[in-house]
């Protein structure tokens, strides 16, 4: 697994993907069936370098498993922002081994910016904002460096943030797709169910949607799926998923 390193001035020269490429892809795939239009999409991809960054959280199996089927040699990023469930990293293996994913990645916060800036690891609790920036933001940011597209298993469904997700969007010049946009609860069991796909641990626990242990909590009934996430604080996204601020969509 490619660990982090600490990179300073890194220049990224992946090309710069605009709100127009994503909406001209979306149209492009309009109506076409997920798996079928991802398998296009290795196919047809205008870009060179595609990665798929996943989480490993609740509902990460179905996108897993749909793109180990067209292609397991995929650089497959996981961030360890070191505040993850112990389960979660239980649950990476498993899964990514049972798949047969080759390429996994996993990135960690650049420890000299953690003894900047979280030095007593708390800074969750007082500047979540702060904390996601430094330990999801920036490692994200540098294993994609060199990357023209990625893949993400957000979906619409997932909080009131994201009810207008495309499949495609700008994100930082690169391309951004979203496969699972339209995907709604049942759909994604059915096909857990479809394909016997392991569930992640704590999801049986009432966590809906997971994140790092210290801000992450159960889900109560008729709660969004996501408001178990930074509970008390007025935030809904880590900051990785933040849409171009020219792009009408949003």
């Amino acid at each position: 697994m490619a660990k982090a390193v600490r990179q300073i001035d890194v220049i990224d020269t992946a090309p710069r993907f605009t709100p127009e490429t994503a909406r001209a892809m979306d149209e492009r795939w309009a109506g076409v069936e997920t798996t079928e239009m991802l398998r296009g999409v290795f196919a047809e991809k205008p870009f060179e370098d595609i990665a798929l960054v996943s989480s490993f959280g609740a509902e990460s199996a179905v996108l897993l498993h749909m793109v180990a089927q067209i292609d397991r040699t995929v650089p497959l990023i996981f961030v360890n922002t070191q505040k993850m469930f112990g389960e979660t990293l239980a649950y990476r293996d498993e899964l990514a081994e049972r798949l047969g994913f080759v390429d996994m990645r996993v990135y960690r916060p650049d420890p000299y910016l953690l003894a900047q800036k979280d030095a007593t690891g708390l800074r969750w609790n007082y500047d979540p904002d702060g904390c996601c920036d430094l330990r999801k933001v920036e490692p994200l940011r540098r294993a994609l460096n060199g990357f023209d597209a990625w893949i993400s298993g957000r979906k619409g469904f997932q909080s009131g943030t994201r009810t207008a997700l495309p499949r495609f969007e700008a994100d930082e010049g690169r391309l951004k797709i979203n496969p699972l946009a339209d995907w709604n609860k049942a759909r994604l069991d059915a096909y857990f169910d479809e394909h016997k796909l392991p569930r992640h641990p704590l999801e049986a626990q009432g966590y809906l949607s997971i994140g790092c242990a210290p801000c992450t909590s159960k889900v109560q009934v008729g709660e969004d799926p996501r408001a178990g996430r930074w509970r008390g604080w007025d935030k809904v996204e880590c900051g990785i998923h933040t849409p171009e601020v020219d792009d009408p969509i949003f």
